[in-house]
């Protein structure tokens, strides 16, 4: 299957080689188009051709959840409008939030458990889909209903720290043709982040404050 893909691709792309002559022997065309077939020339053209082009909406299709490699919440993409996250992100569509106090006298188990209660309390059809002790920190993952289907939102409880980062993100997101600028839930998911702190009655500080985000960001 490769050998005549290679072929086809070649005679189209490169059109480097003659066809075999009719007077050239069975035995002598099958070397040539063995040859000329698996050449690295014409398979690196075959595999450029089928890969996938980057495009804003492809690269919508893949939605990264969980913490990052350094025990983060990850920062919003910037093919997703309306996205917050305490995670700051260099020339993304999204807003930058403050992270949530813990309250001195707080534990990180009921801090977590406060959390989820709060959710429960002011968003739409919550599913909780992970919910488990890293270690970073506890870390809280619930599905609820956004503007234009679902969102996520993504909690993490550092005690050492003092501090909840989050991040709330839409499921999907809708690219209006011929335009490659998606349009998000405006400020949607701001309004669902801000109800959770405004249940919990947690302090959350000013963007401009002088807490080191390198730390309320994890």
């Amino acid at each position: 299957m490769m050998t005549r893909w290679a072929l086809l691709a070649s005679s189209s792309i490169l059109g480097a080689a003659e066809a075999p002559s009719s007077s050239a022997t069975p035995a002598t065309t099958r070397r040539a188009l063995l040859l000329f077939s698996t050449s690295p020339l014409t398979l690196a053209a075959v595999a450029a051709a089928a890969q996938p082009s980057s495009t804003p909406y492809s690269q919508s299709r893949t939605l990264q959840l969980g913490l990052d490699n350094n025990g983060k919440i990850r920062t919003c993409p910037s093919t997703n409008p309306g996205c917050v996250c305490t995670n700051p992100t260099v020339g993304a569509s999204s807003s930058v939030a403050s992270p949530l106090i813990i309250p001195d006298a707080t534990s990180a188990e009921t801090a977590a458990q406060s959390l989820r209660q709060a959710i429960m309390k002011t968003q739409k059809n919550v599913v909780f889909k992970v919910d488990q002790q890293t270690p970073h920190g506890h870390y809280i993952q619930a599905e609820v209903d956004g503007g234009f289907g679902r969102d996520v939102m993504e909690y993490l409880v550092r005690k050492d720290a003092g501090v909840v980062a989050y991040r709330c993100i839409a499921t999907k997101v809708t690219f209006i043709y011929p335009f490659t600028t998606a349009v998000g839930d405006s400020r949607g998911q701001e309004q669902r982040v801000d109800s959770v702190a405004q249940e919990l009655g947690w302090y959350a500080p000013d963007i401009s404050s002088s807490i080191d985000f390198d730390d309320v960001s994890t």
